[in-house]
């Protein structure tokens, strides 16, 4: 209580002094003022100025965490180091964080958790017994929680890109048609649209622009994405590709086939319906209207078998 009133105290000084500085103090010449020899400050400004003005998580912590993770790569297995690459470059990055920071990260949760539920068991006097095994808890949750939200972020990811994909189609279908190439096809498609799939698409475009020759483009995009209906779009593509099939009329193909797909899905997500709402139905409704319906009933027969 006392720890209360103390905030509200502080809080309630800071807006009064607060109010009466902004609404007595002379403020507006003087920030001209500043702002005007910031301003020549920054013209005269060295290399070391630059270099200071970068904010403390870039000139310091990054390089740390870097070393530190690229330490802690040595150790780990190439198969994990693979199987993270992986999960990264299909939730399309997590934070900026490459492999050897995501693993850095599970290492540090890993350990933070359980030092910090031991402090606060052994602050509380629990049992030894329970203190191991809530810091085993702590460590699993510590490594598990990085994979956990990134698989979260992969199946969103995969979820929009299977949203998106036949109206993507029908815009490279469009483009393509009105006279454009496949690349010109690609660079409206990033200009016209936003999403997981778009970047994917952007990518190719990319990778094509730099020399990566269109198949290995295409089959690396499939490889990322993960998913049937686009691995079935890249594949459409590259034998149309090799064997000289119009690229239009293989996208017109390819976009009735996902919206057919689309529409599919859509009815059967309908017909799971009942099915789910059976559950709570009985669980919730049916006992409710038993009461409802019975309850006077059995009231009624209780009284009138009882005791008189």
């Amino acid at each position: 209580m006392l720890l209360v009133i103390s905030a509200l105290s502080f809080l309630t000084m800071f807006i009064m002094v607060y109010v009466v500085l902004t609404t007595y103090a002379p403020m507006a010449g003087v920030a001209q003022i500043r702002l005007k020899a910031l301003d020549k400050l920054m013209e005269r400004r060295s290399d070391v100025d630059e270099e200071l003005a970068t904010p403390f998580s870039q000139r310091i912590l990054s390089p740390l965490t870097g070393s530190v993770a690229t330490r802690l790569a040595r150790l780990t297995p190439r198969a994990i180091r693979r199987m993270v690459e992986e999960k990264l470059l299909a939730a399309g990055g997590m934070g900026g964080m490459g492999a050897n920071e995501f693993l850095l990260l599970c290492v540090f949760l890993g350990l933070a958790l359980p030092t910090v539920i031991v402090l606060v068991a052994s602050a509380a006097d629990a049992a030894v017994h329970k203190i191991v095994a809530f810091a085993l808890y702590g460590f699993a949750v510590g490594i598990y929680l990085p994979f956990f939200l990134l698989n979260r972020k992969i199946k969103s990811r995969r979820h929009s890109m299977v949203r998106d994909l036949p109206d993507v189609l029908d815009l490279l279908t469009v483009s393509v048609e009105a006279g454009l190439g496949f690349d010109g096809a690609l660079h409206k498609l990033s200009e016209k649209m936003k999403g997981a799939l778009v970047e994917e698409f952007t990518r190719l475009l990319n990778e094509m622009r730099v020399g990566v020759p269109r198949r290995t483009a295409l089959l690396a995009m499939a490889n990322r994405c993960n998913l049937e209906d686009v691995s079935v779009f890249t594949t459409s593509l590259i034998q149309a590709d090799q064997l000289g099939v119009g690229i239009g009329n293989v996208l017109r193909v390819q976009s009735a086939a996902m919206r057919e797909k689309r529409r599919q899905r859509a009815q059967e997500m309908a017909m799971k319906a009942p099915v789910k709402m059976l559950l709570p139905l009985v669980l919730f409704i049916f006992p409710t209207i038993f009461v409802i319906l019975l309850g006077p009933a059995l009231i009624q027969m209780v009284s009138s078998l009882g005791p008189k």
